[in-house]
């Protein structure tokens, strides 16, 4: 049997069988809110400020142009595959159907860790902001709980998670509930710091603007790329939508294009206020608004920071479980990943095994520093779904697509290219990082999934 074989689409859209079927829940709103969700979050909360300190300067505004348009290309190929194809997986699902089944292992190994170490990452960052909000009480948790760096165990950072996993296991309608109010604060926040901040803006701290040249704003491109991930999340949740055709596209393009514009926004207004090399700080918003004198706001950024911390955990976290469940109902992972609980229509168990383990994770390392080898798997992602829109036009043309991609195959080309030039920006030691995770993809692949692919049974 080929490695690269692959699934047709009348099948993707046929083999929803009994006891692996998802609740149709959701619509546009909430496929907007739930892409929000996972982008505003550490981007504006967290790496901006070092990003604008140690690369970008005032030109991170051009950074965020820069993969905002890697982003905007690449999301019009995911809103083609998404309203054609609305099956759970996202670009593992697509690949499956275009490129193979070698690279839909390949990529949704890559997602895995892409969303697994992202609710790891962010789980770790939650934690700072929730102990500098109730450190303000007077409250204090135990050092050795604090941190995992400094003491023995992130409490904080495991708790979270935790909770998050109970959440999502109860069902995607009261998650997207509970995410839609926290996106609706987080956004009232960052609005609110932009109606206030733009009156401290100083026009002589964007001089010079590109410090760092070119180099340094295709730098924080790469950097701050962490920053946009999660739109394809929205994706991920092509099964639960009750008119995938229309919503999917909505939700992707409309996400990624607000939350463009707040980065722009609020980048341009932090680099003005305080002087770029200023802002290497894990709350840069909160220090920014500290330098104005506006304590009050600062404290209000704070619980915006935990909420919009805590609807990239819920997003991540649900994308990855979905991802999981597409992979298991394909029979390339057990089975136990794709069985749905019978009240709650949801895959229960492997929601609460991956949750524990995104929890452990970000309980035990600190790993803010691994933004990197995140950015490394959205990146790829990106890419083999750009490949995968212009296979399919060639493969299947006749492929009824309520949405299309205009001046196919420039669009697609673009992204590659842009997804490509942004990967090479990263530090070495994440490709070999990535690598090593993609050997270990590959033999577990071999030695169970190959075996078990339900396409051997067909």
């Amino acid at each position: 049997m080929s490695l690269f074989r692959t699934k047709d689409i009348t099948q993707l859209l046929a083999e929803k069988e009994k006891g692996h079927q998802l609740k149709k829940a959701l619509g546009a709103f909430d496929l907007t809110m739930i892409g929000i969700g996972a982008i505003i979050g550490a981007g504006i909360f967290v790496i901006t400020g070092v990003t604008a300190a140690k690369h970008s300067g005032p030109a991170l505004i051009l950074s965020f142009v820069v993969a905002g348009l890697a982003c905007a290309f690449a999301a019009l190929c995911y809103a083609e595959f998404a309203a054609a194809v609305p099956v759970a997986g996202s670009v593992y699902t697509y690949t499956y159907a275009t490129l193979g089944e070698i690279v839909a292992w390949v990529i949704g190994w890559d997602l895995i860790l892409e969303y697994l170490l992202a609710v790891s990452t962010v789980s770790v960052g939650w934690s700072g902001y929730f102990q500098k909000l109730i450190n303000g009480f007077g409250f204090h948790i135990p050092p050795a709980f604090a941190s995992a760096e400094t003491g023995m165990f992130n409490l904080p950072a495991f708790l979270i998670v935790i909770l998050v996993t109970w959440l999502l296991s109860r069902g995607i309608k009261e998650s997207a509930r509970i995410n839609n109010i926290m996106v609706v604060i987080k956004v009232a926040v960052v609005l609110l710091f932009i109606a206030v901040g733009v009156w401290y803006v100083k026009p002589a701290n964007w001089s010079p603007f590109m410090p760092f040249g070119w180099d340094g704003v295709f730098a924080g491109a790469a950097s701050i790329f962490f920053a946009y991930i999660g739109f394809d999340s929205v994706a991920t949740a092509a099964e639960e939508v009750r008119n995938p055709k229309r919503d999917l596209p909505l939700g992707i393009i409309l996400s990624l294009a607000i939350c463009t514009v707040l980065y722009i926004v609020v980048s341009a207004l932090m680099t003005g206020i305080v002087p770029y090399p200023k802002l290497n700080d894990p709350a840069p918003i909160s220090l920014v608004l500290q330098a104005a004198g506006q304590d009050w706001l600062a404290g209000l950024v704070s619980l915006g920071g935990i909420l919009g911390l805590t609807t990239v955990l819920l997003v991540m976290l649900y994308g990855q479980t979905r991802v999981f469940f597409a992979m298991s109902r394909d029979g390339l992972l057990p089975e136990m990943f794709s069985n749905v609980h019978p009240k709650y229509l949801t895959p229960f168990t492997s929601t609460w095994l991956i949750g524990t383990v995104a929890a452990g994770l970000g309980g035990i390392f600190p790993l803010e520093k691994l933004a990197a080898l995140v950015n490394m798997g959205t990146l790829a992602a990106f890419t083999l779904i750009s490949v995968g829109v212009i296979i399919l036009r060639s493969t299947q043309p006749n492929l009824p697509r309520p949405f299309k991609v205009p001046f196919v195959p420039v669009i697609p080309l673009l992204a590659i290219g842009f997804c490509i030039f942004l990967m090479a920006q990263l530090p070495v030691e994440t490709w070999v990082a990535f690598l090593i995770w993609l050997v270990i993809g590959l033999t577990v692949y071999l030695v169970y999934g190959y075996r078990n692919s339900k396409l051997n049974f067909r």
